[in-house]
C-alpha cells in the first residue's frame, strides 16, 4: 500500500516550538515562529514520508509490524508480525511503493518470533519457547530464498537479536521474564552465538549475571534496582536491547525494569560493569511532566523522580569519545504473583515530606499517577518519603565510560506532542481519548535510532503512546535541538477502523544513503505495532 506523500519540516509543524532540553537538570526552550524556518543547520533537515505496507487483512493492536531489520544488498525490510507468528518480508526496491514479497514462518520453531537482525545474506530471528520461561532459540534463515540454515539453543525469552559489526558473532538479550504466579523466575542473561565458521550447530556461550550475587546490598546502595520477590541478582536482571560498539569490543546492555546498563567485553564474554542510571527530578523546572488525565495538557513540576528504565539504545562515536543514546519507556513489573504498581492516592505519605498529601492525592494531581512501591520508604517507618515513577518521558546522551549523564530531553517531549496536539495528546495508541496516558509514562519513548546525513548526527525517537517520531540534531551532544515531530496519526478517525494512520512505534531503523535503494537518500523505517504499519520517510538537506 502507498499513502499519501507528507513533507514535514520545522517551518511546517503545527507546534511553534524550537526546543533545546535539559543538559544537566537545566531547561533552556525558546519560542519560533512557525511561520519562518530557524536558520539552524539542524533545520536544515527534511523528512518526506514514502511508501507505507499495512498488513491485510487489518490487525489492530496485534504486533504485526513491530521490530524491523534492514538488508541492503537486496532492498528489503524483515518485519515481526506477531500476529501470524510470521517474519514478512517487504521490497523497498521503489521507496514509494513498498510491497510484500514473501513471510518466514515461525510457527513450528517456538511460540513468537521476538526480534529479527540481518547480516550479509543471513536474517537471525529470535524466537520464545512455547513454555515462556524455557530456552528459547535463534533460527537462521537464507535471505534469498528463505530456506532454515541454522538454529541455536539460547536463554529464557530471547527479547532482541543482533549481529556483530562484522558479523561474527550474534547477541541474544534473554530477558528471563518470570512465570505470572512467580514461582518461576529463570535467569536473565545474554547469549554470544559464534557464526564464523557456520550456522548449523554454532558454539552457544551464555553469559550471565551470578558473579553478581554476592554483591546486591551494595548494587542497590548504587541505585541498580534489584527487588523481585526473593530473586538473585542472576534472575532479577532482565536484559531488554544490546548494542555494540563500531569496533565490536564492547556491548551495552539495557536491563530496564533495574534502572541500568551492563558493559560486557567480547573478547573475555564477561560482564565488566553494571551502571545505575539514577533518578531525574521531576520538580526541576523544565524537567516536568504531566501526572493526571483529568486537566488535558498541563506539564509542570511535581514532587516525584523518574527511574530512566531505557528500553531501546544505541552507541556512537563523536570525536574519538562513545556516547550511549537512550530511549526512557519506563516499564514494571505486574503479575498476578507479585506488582510493584500503584497509585499515589493508596500510598501512605510521609507527613514532614509531604504536607499538602491530601490535596496531592487528589485524582487532577498526583492521586492517578502510577509509581513503584519498591522505593520511597527511605527510613522504613511503613510511609513514603519519596515518589518513584515509571520511565523519565525523555531521551538521554550518556558517556558509555561511567554512563553519566551528558544530555536528556528534560519535559521537551511532551511540550512538543502537546504544542502539536493540545489535550489530545498523551492519548494510547489504541484509542484517541487525549490524555489518557498522563498517569502512566505519557508519551513512552521506547525507540530510538543515530544517523548521519550531510554530516550532521541525528537521534530518531520513537514515541509508543502517542506515536510518531521525533528527531533532534545531535551534532553537537552537550547541546542537542529539535528538528521536527513527524506523527501521521489522524485523532480524528477510530484508532481500530484502519484509518487513523500509524500507531504505536515499536523499531526504528535509520538507512544510510550508501545503503538505501537509490545509493543516495538517507531513510528510516518505522515498525508500527498496533497499526501493523510499516513506513519509509526519505531525509535530504537542503
Amino acid at each position: 500500500m502507498v499513502s499519501n506523500k507528507k513533507i514535514y519540516s520545522v517551518a511546517a509543524l503545527v507546534l511553534a516550538l524550537g526546543l533545546s532540553a535539559c543538559n544537566d537538570g537545566d531547561s533552556n526552550a525558546t519560542v519560533t515562529d512557525s511561520t519562518e524556518t530557524p536558520a539552524s543547520p539542524a533545520a536544515q533537515l527534511t523528512v518526506t514520508q514514502a511508501g507505507r505496507f499495512q498488513v491485510s487483512p487489518f490487525a489492530f493492536d496485534e504486533g504485526a509490524a513491530e521490530i524491523l531489520a534492514h538488508d541492503a544488498l537486496l532492498n528489503r525490510l524483515f518485519v515481526v508480525n506477531s500476529s501470524a507468528r510470521t517474519v514478512d518480508v517487504l521490497d523497498i526496491s521503489d521507496v514509494d511503493n513498498v510491497m510484500k514479497l514473501d513471510s518466514i514462518d515461525a510457527t513450528a520453531e517456538g511460540a513468537s518470533a521476538n526480534s529479527v537482525a540481518v547480516f550479509g545474506q543471513t536474517v537471525a530471528v529470535a524466537i520464545e519457547a512455547d513454555d515462556k520461561q524455557a530456552p528459547g532459540k535463534v533460527v537462521f534463515y537464507n535471505t534469498t530464498d528463505f530456506s532454515k540454515v541454522g538454529e541455536a539453543t539460547v536463554g529464557a525469552l530471547p527479547d532482541m537479536v543482533t549481529f556483530t559489526p562484522d558479523g561474527s558473532r550474534v547477541l541474544v538479550a534473554n530477558e528471563g521474564e518470570p512465570s505470572d504466579d512467580y514461582d518461576n523466575d529463570p535467569q536473565g542473561t545474554v547469549s554470544v552465538i559464534d557464526v564464523s565458521s557456520g550456522f548449523d550447530n554454532a558454539p552457544v556461550t551464555e553469559i550471565g549475571f551470578t558473579a553478581f550475587n554476592d554483591q546486591a546490598d551494595d548494587l542497590r546502595a548504587r541505585g541498580v534496582r534489584i527487588f523481585g520477590p526473593g530473586a538473585s541478582v542472576a534472575q532479577d536482571f532482565e536484559p531488554e536491547y544490546i548494542t555494540v560498539s563500531a569496533d565490536g569490543s564492547l556491548a551495552y546492555v539495557s536491563l530496564q525494569e533495574n534502572n541500568a546498563i551492563a558493559v560486557i567485553d567480547l573478547a573475555t564474554l564477561t560482564v565488566t560493569a553494571i551502571q545505575p542510571l539514577g533518578y531525574k527530578d521531576h520538580s526541576i523546572a523544565g524537567q516536568g511532566i504531566d501526572p493526571s488525565n483529568e486537566d488535558g495538557f498541563n506539564v509542570r513540576s511535581v514532587p516525584v523522580l523518574g527511574m530512566y528504565q531505557p528500553d531501546t539504545i544505541h552507541v556512537f562515536e563523536q570525536g574519538g569519545t562513545r556516547y550511549l543514546l537512550t530511549a526512557n519507556e519506563g516499564d514494571s513489573r505486574d503479575y498476578d504473583g507479585f506488582s510493584e504498581e500503584a497509585d499515589v492516592k493508596d500510598l501512605t505519605l510521609d507527613p514532614t515530606v509531604f504536607p499538602n498529601a491530601a490535596a496531592l492525592q487528589e485524582d487532577d494531581q498526583l492521586g492517578d499517577l502510577k509509581v513503584t512501591d519498591t522505593l520511597g520508604d527511605t527510613d522504613g517507618d511503613g510511609d513514603y518519603d519519596a515518589l518513584y515513577v515509571f520511565g523519565a518521558r525523555s531521551f538521554s546522551v550518556r558517556q558509555t565510560d561511567t554512563g553519566a549523564l551528558v544530555f536528556d530531553s528534560g519535559d521537551a517531549l511532551e511540550q512538543i506532542t502537546g504544542a502539536r496536539y493540545g489535550d489530545g495528546f498523551n492519548a494510547d495508541n489504541t484509542d484517541n481519548e487525549g490524555d489518557d496516558r498522563s498517569d502512566n509514562k505519557g508519551p513512552e519513548p521506547e525507540a530510538i535510532a543515530y544517523g548521519e546525513v550531510a554530516g550532521r548526527a541525528y537521534a530518531f525517537i520513537g514515541l509508543e503512546r502517542m506515536s510518531g517520531f521525533v528527531v533532534y540534531d545531535i551534532t553537537d551532544v552537550n547541546a542537542p535541538s529539535l528538528v521536527t515531530y513527524i506523527n501521521n496519526r489522524d485523532l480524528t478517525v477510530d484508532a481500530d477502523s484502519g484509518n487513523a494512520g500509524d500507531l504505536g512505534p515499536e523499531s526504528i531503523v535509520f538507512i544510510p544513503a550508501a545503503d538505501s535503494p537509490d545509493g543516495q537518500t538517507a531513510l528510516v523505517a518505522v515498525g508500527n505495532e498496533v497499526s501493523g504499519s510499516t513506513t519509509l520517510y526519505r531525509l535530504s538537506v537542503e
